[in-house]
């Protein structure tokens, strides 16, 4: 019987290891092909790895919360097939078929403002071929510290990788013109875990007293990739937010009358947000900078429209699928699109590619009553638009007879953008331009 290894998938060019949450066979256990063997989580997204052949899980080489770099075995299946005979060959499965495409995309999530950031410009001029992490790259970029002297930075990462902690110490160090010698010695200490080597910096283990009654959680996985990636963001882009105000009483009374029709015919229920995304990407459309990203001193305009929606998770967390070329989708395929990556969010089902491209994000803050929020960016976008519920109120409107005060559905909306890039003027306009779109609604449109 032949032994076939099961290897750490490929889950995206800049991720390069993932942590093992849960292994749904044991050693001993039958498995068919493309069926879940182990589930793994990375920065960007949790899934599964399926089995590549069918045969009897004969060895697990990693245990629950391993870090384990991509490519690297994780398991071994025996097979029926005797030794000796023919390589064993496979039509890849829909799931290998799902890790495979998400090789094709950058993670933009991690994108730095200098062109070293870029993977193949991680090699350092003398071959060595290390490796750094985007966020090293982007803190070595602000921090005017070059290539050469990365690669002298002794890594307390995984596998020698220098991590966050590691470069902020020696620009701590390089500024007060001191190298201690915990810094000469620190290649010695162990590997860090897998979150600081992502980004997010670790405390110290001291003992902190606390007065009074309450209740210490450690932050999960998912949870501290978030805290790193709101932090840096407000680090690395000139944060403002404009506010308007939307009379959205037309879309609201156009949802009305056709949700039973539209989900008896279509098969799926339609919401406010597939509608919010296409007045959205109308007016990227009028104003494209809004769709861009910075790098160094360059800007760059991104001609994909690819429309990111924040979604809470059922254990408080938030994650951004992201909706692909969305202009070239009518409402219903936004509708089916929406619906489809809501369920697949909240039931574990995404696969790394989902969130990985966004040029341009929405949130609904008023999905849990919020009337107005002022998100932060999803870098390395530099727009992010929230919209607000949307509630009953007395406004003033303008008649052929003079002006009378209504009961009008109104919801507020707001933009967060990259001052850096985009002036008050562009953002304001942009804003007001969406809540034009949602106002001036066809309540005789179809579907």
């Amino acid at each position: 019987m032949a032994t076939v290894d099961l290897v750490m998938p490929k889950m995206g060019e800049s991720i390069m290891e993932a942590t093992i949450l849960k292994w749904h066979k044991q050693p001993g256990d039958h498995v068919k092909m493309d069926e879940t063997v182990l589930e793994i989580a990375t920065d960007k997204v949790d899934t599964e790895v399926p089995s590549t052949v069918e045969g009897t899980l004969e060895q697990v080489l990693y245990n629950v919360n391993d870090v384990v770099p991509v490519g690297t075995v994780i398991a071994r299946i025996k097979t029926n097939v005797e030794d000796g005979s023919e390589e064993i060959e496979h039509e890849p499965g829909p799931k290998e078929h799902e890790l495979a495409a998400s090789e094709e995309h950058l993670s933009q999530s991690t994108s730095n403002f200098k062109s070293f950031n870029k993977p193949a410009a991680s090699q350092s001029s003398n071959g060595t071929g290390r490796f750094y992490s985007p966020l090293v790259l982007n803190i070595a970029a602000s921090e005017g510290v070059s290539m050469a002297e990365l690669e002298n930075i002794p890594g307390t990462g995984n596998e020698g990788r220098v991590t966050k902690k590691d470069i902020l110490q020696y620009v701590s160090q390089r500024k007060s013109g001191v190298r201690s010698r915990e810094s000469r010695v620190i290649s010695t200490r162990s590997p860090e875990p897998a979150y600081e080597s992502e980004g997010f910096e670790t405390h110290d283990t001291q003992l902190t007293t606390y007065t009074g009654n309450v209740e210490i959680i450690e932050m999960d996985r998912m949870r501290k990739l978030i805290a790193e990636h709101m932090v840096r963001s407000k680090q690395t882009s000139a944060h403002v937010t404009s506010f308007t105000e939307a009379d959205v009483t037309n879309i609201v009374l156009w949802r009305e009358k056709v949700k039973k029709e539209f989900e008896k015919r279509e098969n799926t229920k339609i919401t406010f947000t597939p509608l919010f995304i296409e007045a959205i990407v109308r007016c990227i459309k009028k104003f494209p900078l809004i769709n861009s990203s910075v790098e160094g001193d360059r800007i760059v305009i991104r001609k994909d429209i690819n429309v990111g929606m924040a979604t809470a998770l059922p254990n408080g967390n938030l994650i951004v699928p992201i909706i692909k070329n969305a202009d070239q989708l009518n409402l219903v395929g936004l509708t089916k699109q929406v619906n489809a990556l809501a369920d697949n969010a909240r039931n574990g089902r995404l696969r790394p590619d989902d969130t990985q491209g966004g040029t341009f994000t929405l949130t609904n803050v008023g999905t849990f009553g919020s009337l107005m929020g002022t998100p932060i960016i999803n870098q390395p976008q530099v727009a992010i638009l929230a919209v607000g519920a949307i509630k009953k109120r007395p406004v003033v409107i303008e008649t052929p007879h003079g002006d009378s005060i209504a009961i009008r559905q109104m919801m507020y909306l707001s933009l967060s953008y990259d001052h850096r890039i985009i002036d008050g003027s562009l953002g304001a306009t942009f804003l007001t331009a969406v809540a034009h779109e949602l106002e001036n609604f066809n309540v005789d449109r179809d579907f």
